[in-house]
């Protein structure tokens, strides 16, 4: 699910490695630490 929604914000155009939010006093990751752009479905 990580690597979808990675893929989603990269063809948006968007970093998701940068999109970050705090939660309990801690920043975390979008796409947590799971998330990488699946090429092999972008056509």
């Amino acid at each position: 699910m990580h690597g979808l929604h990675a893929t989603i914000l990269h063809q948006l155009g968007l970093d998701h490695e940068k999109l970050n939010f705090r939660h309990a006093d801690r920043d975390s990751r979008l796409t947590d630490v799971h998330g990488h752009v699946v090429k092999e479905i972008i056509a």
